[in-house]
């Protein structure tokens, strides 16, 4: 059975990072690290008694990182106060010390750095990001002991995930079923009715490996075991009993992966400029809808949209205005677009709709309200803000039509509409 849902992510998730630590130069540059290259706000504080006040006086912090030598603390009293509120903690010390560092981990201190180390200020901003974007994912635990399960969640829970635990196969794959935010997957072998490795292979069919990150768990000793759970789509392996730093590594290592295929993917399908999906990826996913809605019987309509007297704009205003007036019209486009609809940048100041479902007048009501809001924009430049409008050619497919005929056709029309006088659209011949 599923026993825990996943948390609800907040609208606005709390952003305020507490630095203490009394030297100056560390604080600097720290800050400014992770102000600059991942735009969160860092409060300051150099003994226990100002971190203390600072919070006292706010209560969105996300994370605090802190030293232990301080005027007026003991180190247990520093790492007391901060866990005793709730926070999120990570020590940064220059005194490397085996059996206090082992305390604090068992305390459920997120990490202890020695800020020392050459690239320490790297991996410490690589550590905060990677809390941060924890907070937004989910992950599934999967174990048919409520012990160790509980173990695996408490760890992800520290640093930072949204947990959903699972106590046998069916229950698993039940949830991965309708929690499209699950990214990451714990499983462990040894369980009654369908192993680990079975379920590996029966989630690879419902989630690709860029979609989620597989890591299966044992504490038998059989070495194929590790073979069989990569062959059956895990992307790692851990073998208990592992040490908490082991299991962040691991989890972040593949967590990180996912995040770096997400975002080769999106330079590769989207356009750079205006973060619309690009030409290819549009004609890749028309190239299945097309005869989908076909066979189905449902109507669809394909569109070509283009933004009035562009090259007005660009030497008249500016090439750097033209850019924020592709970006204020994707944006209305991405706001207009239904869920099903299949929005692009063609190229220029061209872009592409197909949109489903909407035939005679519901489709000439909904560009003609696209075409408004276009109308209507004031996009703000250095010399005031930029009006402008747009043309819009719709084609609405017939029986035999396919992507290529549907495209040529709204391309005409959006001629004609460019003949006709801009600002308009032409939704027939």
């Amino acid at each position: 059975m599923t026993l825990l849902e996943p948390i609800v992510p907040a609208t606005i998730l709390p952003q305020r990072v507490l630095l203490l630590e009394n030297s100056r130069a560390y604080v600097r540059a720290v800050a400014q690290a992770i102000e600059h290259k991942l735009e969160l706000p860092v409060a300051t504080a150099s003994s226990l008694a100002e971190a203390r006040a600072l919070l006292d006086r706010h209560d969105d912090w996300f994370l605090a990182l802190t030293g232990l030598v301080l005027a007026d603390g003991h180190r247990d009293d520093v790492v007391n106060c901060l866990l005793g509120r709730g926070l999120s903690t990570v020590v940064v010390t220059g005194v490397y010390d085996e059996g206090l560092r082992q305390r604090l981990l068992r305390r459920r201190v997120i990490d202890f750095v020695l800020k020392d180390n050459p690239g320490s200020l790297d991996y410490i901003v690589w550590l905060v990001k990677r809390l941060d974007r924890n907070r937004r994912i989910s992950a599934l635990v999967v174990d048919d002991s409520a012990s160790a399960r509980a173990h695996t969640a408490s760890l992800l829970q520290t640093y930072g995930y949204r947990v959903v635990q699972a106590g046998d196969g069916a229950a698993a794959l039940r949830v991965i079923e309708r929690d499209s935010t699950i990214r990451l997957a714990m499983v462990d072998d040894a369980m009654p009715g369908m192993h680990g490795v079975e379920l590996t292979r029966r989630l690879r069919a419902l989630r690709p490996r860029d979609r989620v990150a597989v890591i299966g768990v044992s504490g038998r000793d059989d070495s194929d075991l590790v073979a069989r759970f990569l062959k059956s789509g895990a992307n790692d392996f851990l073998r208990k009993p592992y040490s908490r730093e082991e299991f962040f590594c691991r989890v972040s290592q593949n967590v990180d992966q996912l995040e770096l295929i997400g975002s080769l993917q999106d330079l590769a399908t989207r356009d750079f400029l205006t973060g619309l999906p690009n030409r290819r990826h549009f004609l890749e996913q028309a190239e299945r809808m097309v005869p989908r809605m076909r066979e189905a019987g449902r109507p669809l309509a394909a569109a070509i949209l283009d933004v009035d007297h562009f090259k007005r704009i660009n030497d008249g205003w500016g090439h750097e205005a033209g850019d924020h007036a592709l970006r204020a019209v994707a944006a209305e486009l991405s706001t207009h677009a239904r869920p099903g609809d299949l929005v692009a940048r063609f190229g220029g100041e061209e872009f592409c709709l197909l949109v489903p479902d909407l035939a005679d007048g519901p489709l000439l009501d909904y560009f003609e309200a696209l075409r408004r809001r276009i109308e209507d924009l004031d996009v703000p430049s250095p010399n005031g803000f930029l009006r402008m409008t747009a043309s819009i050619g719709v084609r609405t497919a017939g029986a035999n039509d396919d992507l290529h005929r549907l495209l040529a056709d709204a391309d005409r029309r959006l001629y004609l509409a460019k003949a006709g006088g801009r600002n308009r659209v032409v939704a027939a011949g």
